[in-house]
């Protein structure tokens, strides 16, 4: 999974407006909100032991899910949900 922030001194327009709006839909005691994406990513062979799988993957995040220059990314191997049973 890799989830995708602005960084903390760049604007965020969208997060400014769930901000104002919370108020109008009876929410408070917010005093911030930033928007953000994830990707999941499913790995046809899992986390490798050597991180080569991991290393490709922080390089796709680097590369083509974040724009370096105003957002952080951060990395994380989750375990797959267990299916529900029949």
């Amino acid at each position: 999974m890799v989830d995708v922030m602005l960084k903390p001194e760049i604007l965020d327009p969208q997060g400014q407006a769930v901000l104002s709006a919370l108020p109008r839909l009876g929410v408070s005691g917010i005093v911030g909100v930033r928007q953000g994406k994830r990707f999941e990513l499913e790995l046809a062979d899992g986390v490798e032991a050597d991180g080569a799988v991991l290393a490709r993957v922080e390089h796709l995040a680097a590369t083509l899910l974040a724009n370096p220059v105003i957002e952080d990314y951060q990395v994380r191997v989750e375990e797959p949900a267990a299916e529900a049973a029949g």
